[in-house]
């Protein structure tokens, strides 16, 4: 873009924007020449697509502010309204991030100065929360603002639509050609009123929901320790666990409150290094029976065990199989699903169960979809126990579920670690890792996929490729997405660019049988050594 042509697009966005802040950051950058940071601004727009928008805080059409989510905000309007929703109710919770009450505010106005109905949850609380809330309101749609587990700088604007769960396509694409549609800011109408700030009415109905995924008369004698990740999860758990007679879960003081800095953290999310380190000191102080982690919006759970003698996180997969073989012991009815990044062994457990079992693309706005859904599950530590009233991740009835397990458990002297070890020899031994590139530069991304299309590896890790699938084409069960496919002899691997973050992820899963317990640790040492090999293989054959 010419200087001349990019200082005038950024007069013109500054004398629209609404917002003190960003007014004075954007005037500085235009008076003092910066044209490297203007043009990383203003060299197009954030994209509206199936994750809502997501991205850095700041001026700018390239980043999240509140220019762009009034914006976000007339779109979506405009598109309720061409779907005969005129006075539909729009629900908007919000997390406890850097602007985020902010975002709220501004989408309630909108909504209401365009004739809608607004409802605004009554404080920062759980996506899942906001997820129960549309479904029980009967409200035509939903807005989440939250940027979930990504870096404190960030933040986002996630669009449900009335059936609870997330957009997917045409509709993302028909929000975004409305969204393109707006003109002015100043012709959309944001009255200072009119809209309605919801009580703790919703909040109470969705913890009187959240005894619904136990059994009743079920062991509740698990200890817990808790972090909320600087998130907005604390209270909602304590509330759950207190109505379900769980012992009140040991809190990580540092990381207790919401902090939309994330002090004690690099990345907020419980599968980064390091993020788990403060949860791993307090339960060498208190010895539980396990460790549980939202992220900050609450709407993942991560699960930590100690292993001979050391804390560490079971695997998103890992629960996932826990999850699910506790629901089946139950004799849960309905399908099962998951995603396929994640672990095969899913579809193992309803095969033997009777279940119907599915796999979808990546992303809950997916799994919540399958007809009949019973229990669906991520390997980014998403899981949904409760679709009839969730329809999404939800990191608060999946840690109730999870230490219901393993109360069960600890009353037949058993552990989590115990299950995995049956399962592992039921269905074989099922391995899962990751190789995760973040990148500064997207074209990084793009040129590892081009060059696995046009150079594509026929072994890995001295295992053959039976089948290799570019995704992209779809699949007879499978809509198109960006993404390889290989089946190995034994193996899977699947690589795709991160729908949220600047990555490229690379999913690896083995299968190793095991004839009995004592098998396990030579299955173990064999499928690692798997892993290790084939995640050295991709890179190379990916170049990163």
């Amino acid at each position: 873009m010419h200087d001349d042509d990019l200082i005038a697009r950024a007069k013109a966005w500054l004398a629209e924007d609404p917002d003190d802040d960003t007014r004075t950051e954007l005037a500085e950058l235009i008076d003092t020449g910066a044209h490297t940071e203007l043009a990383a601004r203003f060299a197009g727009t954030l994209q509206f697509g199936t994750a809502g928008l997501r991205g850095e805080l700041g001026a700018g059409p390239l980043r999240m502010n509140r220019s762009v989510v009034i914006r976000a905000a007339a779109g979506l309007a405009a598109y309720l309204k061409q779907q005969g929703r005129t006075d539909g109710l729009v629900v908007v919770g919000y997390d406890a991030r850097h602007k985020s009450a902010d975002f709220a505010r501004d989408t309630a106005a909108v909504m209401t100065g365009a004739g809608l109905r607004a409802a605004v949850l009554p404080r920062p609380l759980p996506t899942p929360v906001l997820a129960y809330a549309i479904r029980h309101l009967g409200a035509a749609a939903g807005v989440e603002v939250t940027a979930s587990h990504n870096p404190p700088r960030d933040n986002g604007y996630k669009v449900y639509l009335g059936d609870g769960s997330q957009i997917v396509p045409p509709a993302d694409a028909e929000i975004a050609a409305e969204i393109d549609a707006i003109g002015s800011l100043h012709d959309v109408p944001r009255p200072d009123s009119g809209w309605e700030i919801l009580d703790d009415s919703v909040l109470d109905a969705y913890l009187a929901r959240t005894d619904a995924v136990l059994a009743d008369g079920s062991p509740r004698t698990a200890r817990t320790v808790y972090t909320a990740m600087h998130g907005v999860g604390k209270d909602v758990l304590l509330a759950a666990f207190a109505r379900a007679g769980f012992p009140e879960p040991v809190l990580v003081a540092e990381q207790a409150e919401p902090d939309p800095d994330f002090p004690t953290v690099s990345f907020p999310n419980p599968e980064e290094p390091g993020a788990m380190d403060l949860a791993f000191a307090k339960a060498r102080e208190t010895a539980p029976d396990l460790i549980i982690a939202n992220d900050p919006d609450a709407d993942r759970c991560a699960v930590a065990v100690e292993d001979a003698g050391e804390w560490r996180m079971l695997r998103g997969d890992e629960v996932g199989a826990l999850l699910a073989a506790h629901l089946v012991a139950r004799g849960a009815q309905g399908t099962f699903a998951e995603s396929i990044v994640s672990s095969s062994l899913l579809g193992r457990i309803a095969e033997k169960a009777g279940l119907p079992y599915e796999e979808t693309l990546t992303g809950f706005k997916w799994i919540a979809r399958v007809d009949g859904l019973r229990y669906g599950y991520e390997e980014a530590l998403g899981y949904c126990v409760d679709p009839d009233g969730v329809r999404d991740k939800d990191g608060i009835t999946a840690a109730l579920l999870i230490t219901e397990l393993a109360s069960e458990l600890k009353e037949r002297g058993r552990t989590l670690l115990d299950l995995l070890d049956d399962l592992a020899v039921e269905h074989g031994l099922h391995a899962t890792d990751q190789l995760s590139v973040r990148v500064q530069d997207l074209s990084v991304i793009g040129a590892a996929m081009r060059r696995l299309r046009e150079e594509p590896p026929t072994e890995l890790a001295g295992l053959p490729i039976v089948k290799a699938e570019d995704l992209t084409r779809g699949t007879d069960q499978l809509p198109p997405t960006d993404g390889l496919r290989y089946t190995l002899t034994g193996a899977r691997v699947i690589v795709r660019p991160s729908g949220t973050e600047p990555k490229l992820k690379c999913y690896l899963e083995v299968v190793v049988p095991v004839e009995s317990r004592a098998a396990l640790p030579t299955a173990r040492t064999k499928a690692a050594e798997l892993l290790a090999t084939i995640k050295r293989d991709l890179s190379t054959a990916a170049g990163i």
